[in-house]
């Protein structure tokens, strides 16, 4: 999204050598391909496992990945009112957040979440806005509109799925309401991204957002049979948990230090598209035509939020 950002001397060398795509840029696109596959992967696997068991596995198992990373290559974890803050977002933006993007894509389409997903760079713009840290343009407005467009075509080209009307409408509000959780904590984030490391960061924030849920799902974890989970619910949770919530975060947060949080988003929205060619393919997952030209509509916000107007300098990486 068009903003104005801040950033140190040193972040902004590479940006004025590479016009167009960045490292950054490839990176945000590798993270909308593992995160738009990861919709149809939660779908199988929350038909194999309760949605907060399977999302309390895949989470303790990135903690777990993490924390072993940061150990072995000897990363400095934050401290003092860093790790508070850290730990108090990581509740916000890993915990309840995940609690409604579990309990939504259960009760929703997998290509119908990933589509709504694309409200985030709306919220984080205005609330950007609100605490002076983005200034949006007339393309920044005209590309949010588009995804919000986008987003109202995929309500209303829903149709009736495997769950029902009324399941799906309370799907789509809990995605929403995570994506609402997703987008305050990705602005509020944003500062930490600044002087601390990816990795780290992401450990902390991992570990933050475990505690209330697994709190929140002991009941759950409690009675799942889980000798009886198949090979290819504990595939799911290892991609979920390895790639999805680990590999591609630290994708997410180079984009948020070097982008900020509402341009990262913008790449996010290509995760419809993915989601819903492969929940068409393996869930049998048809969508309507509205939803197809929802697609569009974010694809088209994406190009006219990220590539630069012609006569302006290319943003910076």
């Amino acid at each position: 999204m068009a903003s104005t950002l801040r950033v140190p001397r040193a972040q902004t060398e590479e940006r004025t050598r590479i016009p167009g795509l960045t490292l950054t840029d490839l990176l945000l696109l590798c993270m909308a391909l593992i995160w738009g596959v990861n919709y149809a992967v939660v779908k199988y696997a929350t038909g194999e496992l309760p949605p907060l068991a399977f999302n309390s596995a895949r989470v303790v198992l990135a903690v777990v990945v993490l924390f072993g990373i940061v150990t072995v290559s000897g990363y400095t974890l934050p401290r003092g009112r860093d790790l508070l803050a850290l730990l108090a977002l990581g509740a916000l933006g890993n915990g309840l957040y995940q609690i409604f993007f579990i309990e939504g894509i259960a009760r929703t389409r997998a290509g119908d979440a990933a589509l709504l997903i694309s409200a985030a760079p709306a919220f984080m713009a205005i609330l950007g806005w609100l605490r002076g840290t983005e200034r949006t343009g007339m393309r920044g407005v005209t590309g949010i509109g588009l995804s919000l467009a986008g987003m109202a075509l995929v309500v209303f080209g829903n149709t009736p799925s495997a769950t029902g009307g009324n399941a799906t409408l309370v799907g789509d509000a809990l995605i929403l309401a995570s994506c609402l959780c997703w987008s305050v904590y990705s602005v509020l984030v944003k500062p930490f991204t600044e002087r601390i490391q990816g990795l780290p960061l992401h450990a902390t924030t991992m570990l933050g957002g475990s505690i209330p849920l697994v709190l929140v799902s002991l009941p759950t974890l409690a009675h799942t049979q889980w000798s009886a989970i198949s090979t290819g619910g504990w595939v799911a949770v290892g991609y979920s948990g390895l790639l999805a919530l680990s590999l591609a975060y630290l994708f997410w947060y180079r984009g948020v230090k070097m982008l900020g949080p509402t341009r990262s988003a913008m790449y996010a929205n290509l995760q419809p598209i993915v989601a819903l060619s492969v929940a068409w393919a393996t869930l049998h997952e048809t969508p309507h035509w509205l939803q197809l030209a929802g697609a569009a509509f974010i694809l088209a916000g994406l190009v006219l939020t990220r590539v630069p107007a012609r006569h302006t300098a290319p943003p910076c990486e």
